[in-house]
């Protein structure tokens, strides 16, 4: 195909050109081709004089996405920008291309899947490699659509084995070079794409055994074992990750970092991976989330509630002074569910990871056996089967929710039901009256009949806010070398 050359004198000419670009009839294979090639090749001749911003270059991708051109042959055009992503090496064209699957794959699944199918997860692994310094940008976008493809769907152990100790390395790197500004554009992609990977080590290492006759090793986690290795020189990371979670509000990024989260917790040699004072921050946001979230979250319950035991039982918080001792026991209580008309009865499941952190050796001071403490902190007894424990790191891999999805608040649900029932409230009722009929039940507050339980007093800081401290400032102390083998880990709840 004869490529043209563009004079234009304006952003308008470039627009309306490229509207007339995707707009094309296409009527066989080569004809899209020759489409595609005209976008590629007019939007990468144009991208510093007209598309400078995320946002135009954005739009470019809407365009082709809402065009007759895509809508006609989707399929199609979708294979052929694949195939562009593996063959293509021109950093300018690299950037279209990803920016339309990431656009593309974000509201259609499918994208990501065959994505997979054609192995484009080594081949981001690789331009990944290559460096930010000839386009930040190209960087930062190759990043968020290896998150993006590799949150959506479990990797093939060749895929994954594609992922070396330098690639880790490399990553985490970028994290220390940068500000410790959690808000730095490269932050958050650099540490999703770590945290994604974490979790695929943890669905691989659990899935089904492999074939007995099959002769590849078992994958090892890189990220756990860069950070037990070298934890000392990574703090950052850990840093911004409490940071994220105390500010997460979308479910499927905070069950990523409890993940990760989890096995720092229960793998010896990094125990003690955080600052105190950055774990201490890190219970007040457990505290909090787990007080805030709504009856019907029940798997991110059990999540937080599995990381808070080995937060407590392994790490520096169980070395005297002990934190927020009396508000973890009252918090225990709360979500024991035994004698709160604000909350729902406790799962089994609940009752039993909570009698499992309450039996953390400095949360009580008298020597209790093995089910009393369920009796008397939640006025239940638990049978000798139920004291042991059964859950593996299989359940906390296991808990997936779709991306996008919000977590709600127990108490802006009930602040919300209230405010509706004041706007609905007829303005020549009486107070009295209008108190009375509050307190019945109303489909806007979703079945609850009673509001949410104020968090105790003791839970309070920074001045009666109920937010947790910010991070303390970097400390110049270093992480103590881990001695022990990356395999000694605690038993996993």
């Amino acid at each position: 195909m004869e490529e043209f050359e563009y004079t234009l004198d304006n952003e308008q000419q470039f627009w309306d050109e490229l509207d007339d670009i995707v707009s094309a009839k296409c009527e066989s294979h080569q004809l899209i081709d020759n489409a595609l090639r005209s976008y590629l090749h007019f939007t990468t001749n144009f991208k510093d004089e007209y598309l400078s911003s995320d946002y135009n270059v954005a739009r470019c991708s809407q365009k082709l996405l809402q065009s007759e051109l895509f809508e006609a042959n989707k399929d199609y055009v979708r294979t052929q920008i694949i195939y562009s992503l593996l063959q293509e090496d021109e950093p300018a064209t690299l950037y279209f291309i990803a920016s339309f699957l990431l656009f593309d794959g974000r509201h259609h699944e499918a994208t990501f899947e065959k994505m997979n199918h054609e192995c484009c997860f080594p081949r981001l692994v690789e331009l990944i490699k290559q460096g930010n310094r000839e386009d930040p940008r190209l960087h930062r976008l190759l990043l968020e659509l290896l998150y993006e493809m590799s949150r959506m769907q479990r990797l093939s152990p060749e895929d994954l084995g594609q992922v070396d100790d330098d690639f880790v390395a490399y990553l985490f790197d970028i994290i220390e070079q940068l500000s410790d500004d959690v808000d730095d554009p490269y932050h958050y992609p650099v540490i999703r794409v770590l945290l994604v990977l974490n979790e695929q080590y943890m669905i691989s290492a659990t899935a089904s055994p492999p074939d007995a006759h099959s002769q590849s090793p078992p994958l090892t986690n890189r990220v756990i074992k860069l950070l037990s290795l070298r934890g000392s020189s990574f703090m950052t990371f850990g840093e911004n990750i409490i940071l994220l979670l105390n500010r997460e509000t979308e479910t499927s990024l905070q069950l990523l970092i409890l993940k990760l989260l989890y096995l720092l917790f229960t793998t010896r040699a990094t125990h003690e991976y955080f600052y105190t004072n950055d774990l201490r921050v890190l219970l007040d946001v457990i505290i909090r989330n787990l007080l805030d979230l709504p009856d019907e979250l029940i798997s991110l319950r059990h999540t937080y509630l599995r990381v808070l035991y080995p937060l407590l039982a392994h790490t520096q918080l169980n070395e005297a002074p002990h934190y927020k001792r009396d508000e973890i026991m009252k918090v225990l209580t709360i979500l024991g569910g035994s004698a709160n008309a604000h909350w729902e009865p406790a799962d089994e499941t609940t009752v039993r990871l909570v009698e499992r952190v309450a039996k953390v050796s400095w949360l009580h001071e008298d020597d209790v056996q093995e089910g009393e403490v369920a009796r008397k902190l939640l006025g239940i007894s638990l049978s000798p089967t139920h004291t042991e424990s059964s859950i593996s790191v299989v359940d906390v891999a296991a808990v997936m929710e779709k991306p996008g999805v919000q977590t709600p608040s127990r108490k802006m649900e009930f602040d919300e039901s209230v405010h509706d029932e004041k706007e609905t409230a007829k303005p020549d009722i009486p107070t009295t009256q209008i108190e009375v009929e509050m307190k019945k039940d109303s489909p806007t507050r979703k079945g609850r009949r009673h509001p949410p339980p104020p968090i105790p007093p003791l839970l309070h800081i920074n001045g009666g806010k109920k937010l947790p401290p910010k991070a303390p400032p970097r400390r110049r102390t270093k992480l103590r070398t881990a001695t022990s083998g990356l395999a000694e880990s605690d038993k996993p709840e």
